[in-house]
């Protein structure tokens, strides 16, 4: 196989083996086999799953987590949060501190949900709200700082995490992304569901 743009995450797909790899997989093998073609198949499904299950139980978020970490302090005021959101291409940030401790984190999401009686606080809740609306939607969060929309407390993770339990925590609280901090608490970096996804890639579609 080769690293391609479309890997998805292990668990959301399967690798289906046609008869054809099969047959070419084994004539390219020097000497004789003595194993059925459906057989092969199914030694080579088993070696793969045992091959993911054996890297997300290795790989830890301190080898794939992003260490140059956007992050805002309490007090920034929610304008100078959205700009460097927009400009850095991303729809979070954690919340930390001057001694760099993370106490909370601001998602896409925390803005939308604040910014009045907008429903499901989707994206297209506040389109068709400021489309029924005379006034901005985004009223409501003036003069705000980061400290009065954060979710906290910040769920984070250790930097010796393995990746089977960081898969796990995205999954069950639902987020997309993982403030990783120290026994201090102190920040270290971050790791999203693409980091994921792109470090299965990288280490088992080859």
């Amino acid at each position: 196989m080769t690293k391609n743009a479309s890997c998805q995450f292990p668990g959301a797909f399967s690798i289906d083996l046609s008869d054809a790899d099969v047959l070419e997989a084994m004539t390219s093998i020097q000497g004789y086999i003595d194993i059925t073609p459906k057989d092969f198949k199914e030694i080579y499904q088993i070696a793969f799953r045992h091959a993911i299950d054996r890297l997300s139980k290795s790989v830890t978020a301190e080898q794939i987590m992003t260490r140059n970490v956007i992050a805002v302090l309490p007090d920034t005021d929610l304008i100078q949060t959205a700009r460097l959101m927009s400009d850095a291409g991303i729809s979070g940030v954690p919340v930390a501190g001057n001694d760099r401790k993370v106490i909370g984190v601001i998602s896409e999401k925390d803005f939308l949900k604040r910014m009045g009686d907008i429903g499901s606080g989707s994206f297209m809740s506040v389109i068709a709200h400021c489309l029924s609306s005379k006034g901005c939607v985004a009223l409501p969060i003036q003069g705000k700082t980061a400290k009065d929309i954060m979710t906290t407390p910040a769920i984070t993770a250790r930097p010796d995490t393995s990746i089977s339990e960081l898969s796990r925590m995205l999954k069950d609280h639902n987020i997309n992304r993982l403030p990783i901090a120290g026994d201090d608490g102190r920040l270290t970096g971050i790791v999203s569901r693409g980091d994921i996804v792109n470090s299965y890639c990288a280490n088992v579609l080859v």
